[in-house]
């Protein structure tokens, strides 16, 4: 007879592993499936964790290169060493991974490297890696499958020099010129790693606007420092093909003004990311899944129109982020036991990880607009916060906007040095239904970069913040 499990969980990315060990601390039998043979999915691999290690061992070597001197700090010739960068990266990747494998362990969580496919609503089939095939049953599945690289038909990648971010993780030296087509978050950050090691980048966009979905002065400050920084940028520029010689490629393309050739050594396709739905066996049980955007439809208990079929992450609705997918996890798992769960997708912090980092959470202020929502804005730069010229690093502002007549906060946006933790605190404010009063009234150690967050609240609160 079949394996028999209360969950059976299809994917151990962010929000697969986290379902999967929720339910077990909750009494479930859970077993989680994932094809890639380690566990953490996209993110931990190849995504949000190796491209945060090379961020901070890139920002490491611009700032010996570029700053120090500044503190009185004299390095002598600053060098890189490209292959022990990707070494350490890979070894800080093991060690997450290593550690899912550990509390799999300790949670009961039955982890099985195969591809799945669904059977029926209660039975899936498991190629394992090992060569072995299995059926296994369940009162529930969860699919967490996440999503891949979408790419350009016309432009497809070779592993080498026309790539995807994937590749872009384990270049074996800096590029003298990368291309980077898509100028969203993954093409800016991967963008960023081998600007400050050395290499020209140039971000082609299709979009007119510069990351539409910023609050957009926020958007342009981001701009004009990567600009500053030395990224070149076409927007609103289509890019219509690409030719190679092996050594160099050609990328075409049309902008408003006409066309326009690029020439570097390496091009990276960073054109967004797509549900992984195919080959799954969705329309074998008949789990719906919307053509236009490829994600499946799932009610707020994350139930597909199958009702024991479950979907969570980068396959359904909001943004693809490994911490909406982790919230979802647990949401699920709790549903799954009883237990009340929900997830506020109001208050889900957005961050990009260049330098200085983006951080936001709410409404932006064009939202706010074609809402027709009476609102104030409170701002406060980095220029003014003392700890941020301590650091040297005084680029950059908080902005908050609440409602004009409620004072209940609407949306914080913050660029600057540490964006992406300072972020928790609005997170936490508004979770809790706060107000710029409150947050200016919380008591912010000093000198911190947090301060930062109490004088732009004051300043939307009493329209004034007190060091500007």
């Amino acid at each position: 007879m079949a394996e028999r499990y209360d969950l059976m969980v299809i994917g151990a990315g962010p929000g697969g592993y986290v379902a999967a060990i929720q339910a077990a601390q909750l009494g479930k039998k859970v077993a989680c499936i994932d094809k890639r043979g380690t566990y953490g999915g996209t993110c931990l691999n190849i995504g949000c964790i190796p491209s945060k290690a090379l961020l901070d061992s890139s920002e490491h070597y611009h700032q010996a290169k570029h700053s120090f001197s500044k503190h009185g700090i004299g390095v002598g010739n600053v060098t890189i060493d490209v292959p022990t960068m990707i070494k350490r990266k890979d070894a800080i990747v093991k060690s997450l991974v290593d550690g899912i494998a550990f509390l799999f362990r300790k949670n009961g969580v039955k982890g099985i490297f195969g591809t799945a496919k669904l059977l029926s609503k209660n039975q899936v089939e498991v190629k394992g890696n090992d060569g072995t095939t299995s059926v296994l049953e369940a009162d529930n599945i969860v699919l967490a499958m996440g999503s891949e690289p979408s790419g350009l038909p016309f432009l497809p990648t070779d592993g080498k020099n026309i790539v995807t971010s994937t590749e872009a993780l384990n270049f074996d030296k800096v590029p003298e010129h990368l291309i980077v087509i898509g100028g969203g978050f993954i093409g800016l950050e991967m963008g960023s790693v081998w600007l400050r090691l050395g290499a020209k980048v140039t971000v082609i966009e299709f979009l007119p606007k510069f990351l539409p979905l910023l609050d957009g002065e926020i958007a342009g400050m981001v701009h004009k420092s990567l600009v500053k920084q030395g990224m070149v940028f076409h927007l609103d520029t289509k890019v219509t093909g690409a030719k190679g010689d092996g050594k160099q490629i050609t990328v075409t393309a049309e902008s408003k003004s006409g066309p326009i050739t690029v020439t570097g050594d390496k091009v990276l396709v960073s054109t967004g990311r797509r549900p992984v739905v195919k080959d799954i066996g969705l329309e074998t049980v008949g789990v719906q899944v919307d053509a236009k955007t490829g994600k499946i439809p799932v009610n707020h208990h994350f139930q597909t129109n199958v009702p024991n079929i479950y979907a969570i992450g980068d396959l359904t609705a909001g943004p693809m982020l490994a911490h909406k997918a982790s919230e979802e996890g647990v949401a699920v798992a709790e549903h799954l036991s009883g237990k009340p769960a929900h997830v506020d997708y109001d208050i889900i912090p957005s961050v990009i990880y260049i330098w200085p980092e983006v951080a936001s959470v709410g409404k932006t202020e064009e939202e706010l607009k074609a809402a027709g929502v009476q609102y104030r804005v409170g701002k406060f730069p980095f220029l003014a916060n003392a700890r941020a010229k301590a650091m040297d690093e005084a680029e950059g502002t908080v902005k908050v906007l609440s409602d004009a007549n409620t004072d209940r906060l609407l949306g914080v946006h913050i660029f600057g040095p540490r964006a992406s933790d300072m972020i928790a605190e609005a997170v936490t404010t508004m979770a809790f239904k706060g107000s710029a009063e409150d947050m200016a009234r919380i008591v912010h150690g000093h000198p911190t970069l947090s301060e930062g967050m109490g004088e732009a609240a004051r300043a939307a609160w009493l329209g004034k913040a007190i060091h500007i």
